[in-house]
């Protein structure tokens, strides 16, 4: 690692939006000098690398979205990087199901969605739907069908750019956390280690807020890590799922629900939770956690809880209850009737959804957001569907579309 130098642009995060935004810079300006500075000794140690390994259609998304406007192009480009150059890919296909009566009529919408977003989705009967998953169940005789949803292995892809990355030019820097900037002398600190940059990205994850305010950026928003925790379907069950089953969200909150989850090796899973997590990195148990963070996340909560926006009171109670087993297993047997807690077994699978909330509104924001000021820029939630989308949305991050 070089302990000082001036580059035209840094980027801090080695995470899939990182390296989709140098990948991005290089092919636009070959001769630039970029780096990259990772905090972890290797990428994809944090969301990128737990990510559940889906590319989305983009079915959910409303129409003005961002989200909307960069899901099925970026899974479209991430589908072609994988088959230039030889990584696991395979289109499984994913049905999305009514778990009850009230939520039927989304299944219209989402199918309007679907179709305005570039979307291939097609509506299913009973019949049909027995056909490409006969484990699946709706709860009104219909259903959705995504084809074109495939699955990807996310810390080959990021091991992949990273080294292609390398070849064209591009310098990384893992092991180095940014510990304090000088905005107006355009000035990064590492240690011992001092950079300076033409323009910086803040692509940081679960700490881009923080990073972000340190430049006087989104004073008013801040990251809430949630956790996702899955369990792993027995190959004993007798349970045989084709590709993914996922049932009709609730389009207030930005998280899916529990579903199936297929990975490139065959395994089946179901989850994930949505519990708010008392660390950035609080992955098992007590590790990742402190007492700064912790008191934070629980004010926070609790002030959600208080003020009920976007129906939080109902999804705290629902994921809470979800901790016992009985419960998951529940929600799981909601989509596939068959199913036996004896089938899920604990899994070390597990990830954090750094969600953002705007502190001033109390509202989950339901969109990526990329913020900018002078020669900074900042991806301030850079969540599902972001490995998905990353290769579209990040010419929109270069260019600073908030």
């Amino acid at each position: 690692m070089k302990t000082k130098g001036k580059y035209d642009f840094i980027i801090l995060g080695a995470g899939i939006i990182g390296l989709a935004v140098a990948r991005e810079l290089k092919q636009r300006e070959p001769d630039a000098t970029i780096l990259v500075l990772e905090k972890e000794s290797c990428p994809g140690k944090h969301a990128s690398g737990r990510n559940s390994g889906i590319l989305h259609s983009g079915i959910y998304y409303p129409t003005e979205s961002l989200k909307a406007k960069v899901c099925a192009a970026g899974s479209e480009a991430m589908a072609a990087y994988c088959q230039e150059h030889g990584l696991p890919l395979q289109r499984v296909g994913k049905v999305v199901v009514p778990t009850c009566v009230e939520n039927d009529a989304q299944v219209d919408l989402l199918l309007r969605r679907g179709k305005a977003n570039g979307a291939r989705v097609s509506l299913l009967d009973e019949a049909e739907l027995k056909e490409i998953e006969p484990a699946a169940h709706t709860a009104t005789g219909r259903a959705l069908h995504s084809p074109d949803t495939a699955i990807i292995d996310p810390l080959a892809i990021l091991k992949h750019l990273v080294s292609m990355l390398e070849q064209q030019g591009v310098g990384f820097a893992f092991s180095t956390a940014c510990t304090a900037v000088d905005g107006e002398k355009q000035k990064l600190f590492c240690d011992a280690a001092c950079f300076e940059y033409g323009h910086l990205y803040n692509t940081t994850g679960q700490y881009a807020d923080r990073i972000a305010k340190q430049f006087g950026v989104g004073e008013q928003y801040t990251l809430i890590p949630f956790k996702g925790r899955y369990y792993s379907l027995s190959p004993d069950s007798g349970i045989k799922i084709n590709g993914l089953i996922y049932p009709v969200p609730d389009l207030n909150v930005p998280f899916l629900g529990v579903h199936s989850v297929r990975n490139i090796a065959g395994e089946s899973y179901f989850g994930p939770s949505a519990m708010p997590a008392f660390g950035r990195e609080n992955y098992h148990a007590l590790k990742g956690i402190n007492a700064t963070d912790a008191s934070e996340i629980s004010y926070r909560i609790m002030q959600q809880y208080w003020h009920n926006q976007q129906g939080f009171r109902q999804l705290l109670h629902e994921e809470a209850g979800r901790l016992m087993k009985s419960r998951f297993v529940a929600a799981a047997k909601v989509l596939v009737p068959k199913l036996d807690a004896w089938m899920l077994k604990p899994s070390q699978k597990v990830g954090i959804r750094p969600q953002l909330l705007n502190t001033q509104t109390h509202k989950l924001v339901m969109d990526f957001m990329v913020l900018r000021k002078e020669n900074t820029t900042h991806v301030m939630n850079a969540i599902s569907p972001a490995f998905t989308s990353a290769f579209a949305f990040a010419p929109l991050v270069v260019d600073a579309v908030e």
